[in-house]
């Protein structure tokens, strides 16, 4: 812990954003740190909780009530507190590979855990882990870890998204010649091509690719395994074989209409931007842009979201975002849900940027003109999903973007292949123990396996698979779980 009674002499105090007007004119980063002297403070409101919820399990589930990962936060808030930010970043990556990706993009489910939620002013713990991530690169203590001795055995891993990465990384510094295989010119998955630049810029990414081609790691750009290279080659040539390629089905929206110009999905609009910012080519793909449009956003969650920041920054006309479920409340019930994730109302910064914002929304059909989207026609639903009688009402499009959540991964190509076991929701099966699958030396990690999650759960998995894969090549391990 930190100071005993810091949590009574400190006032909860995290990062503000640069001006709305600002931001919108770019796509940098407009997150605000925090001076160290007032990080010091923070880190000192770190409780003596006795049981720490922000990184327990629960004995029911079994399952973490805070960090997926595990990070000890009372460990390095106290090493914060007190000056010490270099052991504070050994101790942070000793849990979590890529503290950067996570101090900026993680929904912080250890704040929602911490004790100090009760009265709704958690310790700013991400706040502090991008602090001591982004002290750790400034001063050079992020370094490449390279295996004093190498095993001899190949490991092939298909995706380099976060969980494919934190196997990968995991796997080389355990001496293994490790292979990451991805589709697209360069490495991340969502975190390169989903995530838009003003959230977390690609050099964030690159430097860790650096880091992890230091180490060992060889990535194979361009590399569609089931398409354009066949998996039964990448079985036959490595000892282990890793997927780890997300879950990339979008879900659709089957209605009357939906095959009008205009309407695309989320992950066909955003990395379109995201490859303009770096410079990436397009290839022949039609550009989707929201510039003087009137765009409607499908799906209140995450992706929706960055829909919205990205399209205002386009110059939309005006966006509007649509919500399935109805509001939630404003504060949750601490006595239900504390230490748990509640259900609540979160407005992101891309919601304050402009969006209006219309939840218990059935879009039931979609008009257009020439073939061309212009007009959805809406209802409001009750707690059922039911369509209320007499709220049925008409809003003008030009653009609609689909954010509705991802389904499963993509069957075609790899999958169908390797001819490997589904669950049933269409997710590759695999234990959280062994993570094999029904194919022999193939195993399965992050949202291939375990369906659309956060980027924290991807790392999660990522780790524990490459626990698993050495323990299964060499017969014991000394990789963390």
């Amino acid at each position: 812990m930190a100071k005993v009674t810091g949590f009574l002499e400190f006032e909860r105090n995290d990062r503000d954003y640069e001006p709305v007007e600002t931001r919108i004119r770019h796509y940098r980063e407009f997150v605000l740190p925090l001076p160290e002297d007032e990080l010091r403070k923070q880190a000192a409101r770190c409780m003596d909780c006795g049981v720490p919820y922000c990184h327990g399990t629960s004995r029911m589930t079994g399952q973490p009530t805070g960090c997926p990962v595990n990070n000890q936060i009372p460990d390095w808030n106290d090493l914060i507190y007190r000056g010490q930010w270099e052991e504070a970043a050994r101790n942070l990556h000793s849990t979590n590979n890529f503290p950067d990706f996570t101090g900026r993009i993680c929904p912080a489910p250890c704040e929602a855990s911490c004790t100090l939620n009760i009265i709704e002013e958690p310790v700013t713990i991400k706040t502090i882990e991008h602090a001591i991530a982004e002290r750790a690169w400034e001063n050079g203590w992020t370094k490449p870890e390279i295996a004093a001795h190498k095993t001899g055995k190949k490991i092939a891993i298909v995706g380099s998204g976060p969980a494919g990465m934190a196997c990968a990384q995991q796997l080389a510094r355990a001496g293994h010649d490790v292979h990451v295989y991805e589709r697209w010119a360069k490495a991340g998955g969502l975190l390169r091509y989903g995530i838009p630049d003003f959230k977390m810029e690609k050099v964030v990414v690159d430097r860790r690719v650096e880091q992890m081609q230091a180490e060992g790691v060889t990535f194979h750009y361009n590399a569609y395994v089931g398409v354009t290279l066949p998996v039964e080659t990448l079985v036959k040539d490595h000892d282990a074989v890793v997927l780890a390629g997300g879950a990339e089905t979008p879900r659709d929206l089957p209605i009357p209409g939906r095959d009008l110009k205009g309407i695309h999905f989320a992950m066909d609009f955003l990395p379109q931007q995201n490859r303009r910012v770096s410079g990436e080519a397009q290839g022949d793909v039609a550009p989707i842009l929201a510039t003087g449009k009137k765009v409607v956003v499908i799906g209140g969650g995450d992706t929706g979201s960055d829909c919205i920041g990205t399209s205002i920054r386009q110059g939309a006309v005006s966006v509007v975002n649509f919500e399935i479920m109805p509001q939630p409340p404003e504060h949750e019930n601490k006595e239900l849900t504390w230490p748990l994730w509640p259900m609540k109302l979160r407005t992101s910064s891309s919601h304050e940027e402009g969006a209006a914002r219309e939840f218990a929304v059935l879009t039931q059909k979609f008009e257009g003109k020439n073939g061309q989207v212009k007009t959805l026609h809406c209802t409001h639903v009750d707690a059922k999903f039911k369509p209320v009688p007499g709220s049925e009402f008409e809003i003008e499009a030009d653009l609609v973007l689909l954010a509705m959540g991802f389904v499963h991964p993509v069957h075609e190509g790899l999958l169908k292949s390797l001819d490997v076991a589904l669950d049933n929701r269409g997710n590759v099966s695999a234990d959280t123990t062994g993570y094999l699958t029904s194919v022999p030396k193939v195993f399965a990690a992050g949202d291939m396996r375990r369906g659309q999650s956060l980027v924290v759960w991807a790392i999660r998995e990522g780790r524990q698979c490459a626990h698993a894969v050495d323990r299964f090549l060499m017969g014991s391990t000394t990789l963390p779980r």
